[in-house]
């Protein structure tokens, strides 16, 4: 049987996988209904403005890549935490890559026997590109 952790980890290799792949029905199947996200200079937003940024036309050109470092997780019934550190990288056809990277912490609940996204406090910020000009 696998433990709350292993199935929380689970969850984010699969929203991982699912965001390379363009997949944003399963990401959106990780979250629940009611989730919300905080990142830098917005509002609060739910999931169903999530919904519209990955289905707009601007995000079918993209190309999404990342890896999340989990750092820490905390279980309390049907509750959990999570630290992590995340990378992610946008490539769009004619620009150069962008690279935001930061913590996140994020909620958990369990509903219905499964692991869901409820809040994301993501504080990525864009990476400093190294150059090769002397």
């Amino acid at each position: 049987m696998r433990s709350d952790e292993d199935e929380i980890r689970e969850l984010v290799a699969k929203w991982m996988k699912a965001t390379k792949e363009g997949d944003f029905e399963t990401v959106l199947d990780l979250m629940a209904d009611d989730a919300t996200f905080i990142v830098p200079g917005q509002p609060p937003f739910g999931k169903e403005a999530f919904a519209s940024a990955a289905n707009s036309q601007d995000a079918a050109s993209m190309e999404i890549d990342g890896e999340s470092e989990v750092l820490e997780i905390t279980v309390t019934g049907e509750w959990a935490f999570m630290l992590s550190h995340l990378t992610v990288k946008v490539k769009v056809e004619g620009s150069p890559e962008v690279v935001r990277a930061g913590n996140t912490l994020t909620v958990l609940t369990k509903r219905d026997g499964r692991w869901l996204l409820y809040r994301d406090a993501n504080l990525l910020v864009p990476e400093q590109q190294s150059s090769n000009a002397t």
